[in-house]
């Protein structure tokens, strides 16, 4: 159980279960979003409008004033006015790509990179960034999707990358990329209809097994990708 909890991209459904459940804890929860704090918000919120390299280290800067042991990255985009995922390659554009690899690879790295003098720094700190099965190059046995597999691909590399790099000067650090399940938001909405009876979770829920997931991290399996029960998936 934590004591501090940092989340960032905490505007989504996901991230805002994670950070009730941490509170109700009694953990004090830090919130970097894009979008303003709600009022008579029950946490500290660090706005940052733009995303660049510059407010992504100051936004973090603040954050880690409250000196998390957890930090969670929710940051990425499935589908938005660009498209929705490619069926076939025919329907893959140029713009389309970019911009998931920019939502889910680019921002996810820029705050990493923020959090790297931290996070080499805090005894069994943890970190777990949400990426997605689907990422996995050997699981892969459907295809299609293709910006969006892409880009967890690459971003489950960056995760395995930074661990490594994170773990020459602090061993006792866990950072793990983490398939959080299919959970009821706008991002699976489109999907739902295909769904086996049970598969679909609450934000609540989800949010539950990846504390569950947190719990159980140890410096051991730092650069896995884990399932929401915690199993290892291959890459």
């Amino acid at each position: 159980m934590s004591k501090s909890v940092l989340i960032i991209g905490g505007s989504s459904h996901i991230a805002q279960a994670i950070a009730e459940q941490c509170h109700q804890q009694g953990a004090q929860v830090n919130i970097i979003s894009r979008q303003p704090a709600p009022k008579h918000s029950a946490y500290i919120w660090q706005q940052d409008a733009l995303q660049s390299e510059g407010s992504c280290q100051h936004s973090v800067e603040q954050a880690l004033q409250q000196q998390p042991d957890t930090v969670f990255i929710c940051n990425g985009v499935l589908h938005d006015d660009l498209g929705m995922p490619e069926k076939t390659i025919r329907q893959l554009s140029s713009e389309q790509l970019l911009q998931r690899l920019h939502s889910n690879v680019v921002i996810p790295a820029q705050y990493l990179r923020a959090l790297f003098r931290y996070l080499t720094r805090s005894p069994e700190v943890k970190v777990l960034v949400l990426s997605a099965k689907v990422g996995s190059i050997t699981d892969n046995h459907l295809g299609g999707w293709y910006s969006y597999r892409m880009s967890k691909a690459a971003l489950n590399m960056l995760v395995k990358n930074f661990s490594l790099e994170v773990a020459r000067l602090n061993p006792s650090a866990c950072i793990v990329s983490v398939h959080p399940g299919t959970t009821d938001t706008p991002l699976s909405e489109p999907f739902q209809s295909n769904l086996a009876q049970g598969q679909l979770q609450t934000a609540a829920q989800t949010a539950q097994r990846l504390l569950k997931v947190r719990d159980g991290l140890k410096p051991e399996i730092s650069g896995a990708l884990l399932n929401w029960d915690g199993r290892v998936l291959p890459f």
